[in-house]
């Protein structure tokens, strides 16, 4: 297993067939996914995390909500100590607010249309340095 990845749909946006595409792709590629379902608030994002110990969280969102709801998780996070874990985000993101998302901590931000390899290449890279820093900690 490649490691654990938690998918998440934060808020009020009803579309999941991206959430799923990515998560079966990432369970294809040796990944242990967990999908959360529609409809999940920050908070409830990030005590799945807790509980799970995911490696990594990855948010889809087509809302419009990203600017609220992302830092929104970020504090919850942080409140349970988890904030190490590193945050990705899809779905429709205009480019302007890519800065704010990665001043936040958002690690990649994968507008409509990235190609699933670049997805998997880039959460495969993101999960070996999150697991390489947390191994770090404890030697």
């Amino acid at each position: 297993m490649k490691g654990r990845v938690l998918v998440a749909k934060l808020g009020l946006d009803g579309h999941d067939r991206g959430a799923k595409v990515v998560a079966r792709a990432l369970k294809e590629s040796g990944f242990e996914v967990i999908y959360t379902g529609l409809h999940k608030t920050p908070k409830e994002v990030a005590e799945i995390a807790l509980e799970e110990d995911v490696d990594l969280i990855g948010i889809s969102i087509l809302s419009g909500a990203h600017n609220t709801l992302i830092p929104k998780l970020v504090e919850e996070m942080k409140e349970k100590k988890i904030d190490s874990k590193p945050i990705v985000v899809g779905g429709i993101i205009p480019e302007e607010d890519f800065e704010f998302l990665e001043r936040i901590g958002v690690k990649a931000i994968y507008p409509p249309g990235t190609p699933l390899k670049k997805i998997i290449e880039t959460v495969e890279k993101l999960v070996t340095e999150y697991r390489q820093s947390i191994e770090s900690r404890l030697s």
